[in-house]
C-alpha cells in the first residue's frame, strides 16, 4: 500500500498553491489580527483562537513578486478568507488566505520541472498542474522561519 502526502489547496491572489496536510491543525474562518507595531508588511498580526494567540503571517503579501509588492500587494484591509493553522515546532501559526479550496493526494498533482519562479525567496519546493491550473506546493515550514526570525 503506497502512502501519498495529502495537500490543502488554497487560493491566494489568483494563484494556487497547496500546503501539506500533515502541518495543518486546523481551518478557521478570517478574524481581524490585531497588528504588532514594528511587524513586517508579511505578518497580519495576532489572534486569539480559544485562548492561545497565534501569529498571522499574510500569504498574499509575502508571495507576492517584487513587482506587486511595490504596487502595494497585500491584504491589509482583507475581512474575508480563511487562517490556515500550522503547527510550527511547539507553536501555532497562522496563514491567511484568500480561499481554501480542496484536500487533494499530492500524487494527483502532475509534478513538472518547468523553472517558474512564481515565489521569490525559495517558499516553493514544486510546481505543477491540477485540472489544468498550474499549483505551487510551498515549503510553509521554511516561509515561517524566514517570516518569524
Amino acid at each position: 500500500m503506497t502512502l501519498y502526502r495529502q495537500l490543502v489547496l488554497c487560493r491566494v491572489t489568483g494563484r494556487v498553491y497547496g500546503i501539506e496536510l500533515g502541518r495543518v491543525r486546523e481551518i478557521i474562518p478570517f478574524r481581524r489580527a490585531t497588528r504588532l507595531p514594528g511587524a513586517g508588511a508579511q505578518v497580519a498580526g495576532l489572534v486569539n483562537v480559544r485562548g492561545t494567540i497565534v501569529t498571522v503571517l499574510d500569504l498574499a503579501v509575502r508571495l507576492a513578486s517584487e513587482a506587486e509588492r511595490t504596487d502595494g500587494a497585500g491584504r491589509m484591509g482583507r475581512t474575508e478568507g480563511s487562517i490556515v493553522l500550522i503547527e510550527h515546532g511547539s507553536k501555532l501559526v497562522g496563514a491567511a488566505v484568500d480561499e481554501v479550496l480542496d484536500v487533494r493526494r499530492e500524487a494527483d498533482v502532475e509534478l513538472g520541472t518547468e523553472a517558474e519562479t512564481l515565489v521569490p525567496g525559495g517558499a516553493v519546493r514544486a510546481v505543477g498542474r491540477l485540472d489544468g491550473e498550474v499549483v505551487a506546493l510551498l515549503d510553509i515550514r521554511d516561509i515561517i522561519a524566514q517570516v518569524l526570525v
